[in-house]
């Protein structure tokens, strides 16, 4: 009979002490599982060097004016370009880009010399002031310096010098390349020592281009 109650009064006090166990657990906080942090992904940024080709069209704008019966000739152009950019804000770029062209750009005199003027290549080395408006992937950019190429008459030519100007889109549509389309105009003086009309390649050029980033997301800037 001893026995018996000794088992049942065991019972009772593993019972209650089972019901104190939870009632303490239930007055315990509720936690929540951790979660992990994942950091996010760094600032894109235009900054780095960068490389590409581009091809696209001329139109002569006064290509030997006065001396040629086709004063308005067209071709086309293309090449490399390599450059660099810096990007000062969130939304402005400042940067270099040189390139060098070949070109199918010709005037033909229809006259009784046949002295046609030709622009076999040409190349510029130019600066570049770009914004990102809403999209940082998206820049709008002025561009402009020196222009340099061989304009021949009759095939005779020499290395002559001046200027370009100009702007252009580009987009970068992955990480590491981007996309352009850019217009220039430039003049090439055919003869330094006399500046008059008939003595300039001028002509327009719209391209389009692709470059290759070597960085084109830079790490994000910590104190």
């Amino acid at each position: 009979m001893i026995d018996k109650y000794s088992t049942q009064l065991a019972r009772a006090l593993f019972a209650l002490a089972m019901s104190a166990s939870a009632a303490r657990a239930a007055d315990l906080p509720y936690m929540k599982p951790a979660i992990a942090f994942e950091p996010p992904p760094p600032a894109f940024s235009w900054t780095g060097l960068y490389g590409g080709l581009n091809a696209g069209g001329a139109l002569g704008a006064g290509f030997g004016a006065g001396a040629y019966g086709d004063n308005s000739p067209s071709g086309v152009v293309g090449g490399g370009q390599i450059g660099f950019n810096y990007q000062l804000t969130p939304r402005f770029v400042i940067g270099a880009e040189n390139d060098v062209q070949a070109s199918s750009l010709k005037a033909r005199d229809d006259g009784p010399y046949h002295r046609d003027a030709t622009l076999p290549w040409f190349g510029t080395a130019r600066g570049r002031v770009g914004v990102a408006l809403t999209e940082p992937r998206l820049l709008i950019y002025g561009t402009g310096g020196m222009a340099f190429g061989e304009p021949k008459i009759a095939g005779d030519g020499k290395l002559r010098v001046g200027w370009t100007a100009g702007g252009g889109v580009e987009w970068a549509f992955a990480p590491k390349w981007s996309a352009k389309i850019e217009y220039l105009y430039t003049d090439i003086f055919r003869d330094i020592r006399n500046n008059v009309s008939d003595r300039h390649a001028r002509f327009h050029t719209i391209r389009l281009g692709v470059n290759y980033h070597f960085v084109l997301f830079a790490p994000p800037t910590r104190p």
